[in-house]
């Protein structure tokens, strides 16, 4: 038996069952519905690319996976080569792992032991942001600051080693004047807050951190697993305010398969390199540098370079304020845009009930949580597509109306049949 995320399995409704995937569209026995999440904002080229697929056919006739210990292998080689050539400043050194909290827990490891090694004890502690969601994995929830998610934590008393605060300038400046001489990293979402409420902040705040940090003595940690790979509308937000360390994860295949990496800035890496063997970076996920992900990755990073993405980006964020700007209802509290994401916060949870049911009815899937309505799609949605999703989420707030208009107006076909693969088609008659 399947035991799913962020479930109580006794009541849980039945998941979707896709039984085939092409551009933006999932497809179920019964229809197609668009991706308006991006299977957790990773999917940036839709599915079924034959770029990616091509990468990873070739690969696999080689050999799927080696371990990095005592061994290398081409594609690890070159997507290292490319990541430290496109990425921003001197982020050079790339540390591999399987998943983006995985990641995480790399750059905060890092981190601690960069000043360990150093002899500077006493920098223990981590400065991160109120909402802050940087995974599931212990140390990623300690950092994180959402009791939906990590209330567990909640029996081991108060957090001793995290410090909390919002992304407003005046508590940043408080936090280092009180904190610094403890602090061994500032970790941060960069502009857009993902799973804690797709909350987005000024990016003034983060060249203010940058100052802070320099100024103290501090690291400065990027948490690009979600907001990497345009999605805020910037190709990286390091691109604008450069980290020590950045992780990346979720889009770096293009969500085929999981694969993150920790890159480290110069100082980082020296802060390691040494004769001392007790100042090794003492890590080593069993599939990190996994040939399969890293060749994905290759294409996925080709794919964004040569077929105009920032531009696809920009459309995408202009259909959306198109779309939604001025858009209100009693029953919301905020619109939220910013590049390829649209977040609309209810002021009561009970409101978005039903949704995904009732987007699923006009052909879109959608994951709303908490009080938050959003949508993340892949770059490689049409005007059309985009249009239906953002109509979709407008409609759940008009929906008397819309229901006696046949739940929607789409026709049938423009759910149950349309883009459906003719194999599909055959098997549904």
């Amino acid at each position: 038996m399947i035991w799913y995320p962020y479930e109580q399995m006794k009541t849980m409704k039945i998941p979707y069952e896709i039984v085939d995937a092409q551009g933006v569209w999932l497809y179920t026995r019964e229809g197609g519905m668009i991706d308006s999440v991006s299977s957790w904002w990773s999917v940036i080229h839709g599915y079924k690319h034959p770029a990616l697929t091509k990468a990873i056919v070739e690969q696999a006739q080689r050999f799927s996976h080696v371990m990095l210990g005592g061994l290398t292998h081409e594609p690890v080689q070159k997507l290292a080569q490319k990541l430290a050539a496109w990425l921003p400043g001197d982020l050079d050194y790339c540390f591999f792992s399987d998943s983006g909290s995985v990641g995480v827990e790399v750059a905060l490891k890092m981190a601690l032991q960069y000043y360990v090694n150093r002899g500077e004890l006493r920098r223990t502690k981590i400065l991160a942001l109120t909402h802050a969601y940087h995974g599931d994995t212990f140390k990623t929830m300690e950092a994180g600051d959402d009791a939906d998610y990590h209330f567990i934590l909640d029996v081991y008393g108060e957090k001793q080693d995290v410090i909390h605060i919002p992304a407003e300038i005046p508590a940043l400046e408080d936090a280092f004047l009180r904190h610094h001489a403890q602090l061994n990293c500032l970790i941060v979402e960069p502009l857009l807050q993902g799973a804690g409420g797709m909350r987005m902040y000024d990016i003034s705040f983060l060249e203010r951190a940058r100052e802070l940090c320099y100024e103290y003595g501090v690291l400065l940690i990027f948490d690009e697993v979600a907001t990497g790979f345009g999605r805020t509308g910037y190709r990286f937000v390091a691109d604008r305010v450069l980290p020590d360390i950045i992780v990346l994860g979720k889009a770096l295949t293009g969500g085929y398969i999981g694969h993150a990496v920790t890159v480290a800035r110069q100082n980082v890496y020296a802060g390691f390199y040494d004769d001392d063997a007790a100042h090794a970076l003492m890590h080593g996920p069993t599939f990190m540098g996994n040939a399969l992900a890293c060749s994905a990755a290759l294409a996925s990073i080709t794919v964004f370079e040569t077929e105009g993405y920032m531009e696809k980006i920009a459309r995408i964020a202009e259909i959306i304020k198109r779309e939604m700007e001025g858009f209100t209802d009693p029953r919301i509290r905020e619109v939220r845009m910013m590049g390829a994401c649209i977040c609309i916060e209810v002021n009561e949870a009970e409101t978005l009930a039903g949704y995904q049911e009732f987007a699923r009815a006009r052909g879109v899937f959608a994951r709303p949580f908490l009080q938050y309505l959003y949508a993340m799609p892949p770059y490689t949605i049409g005007e059309k597509e985009l249009v239906r999703v953002l109509d979709t989420m407008k409609a759940w707030f008009h929906r008397p109306q819309a229901d006696a208009d046949r739940r929607g107006a789409l026709p049938e076909a423009a759910v149950f049949g349309a883009g459906v693969p003719g194999e599909l088609q055959a098997q549904n008659g």
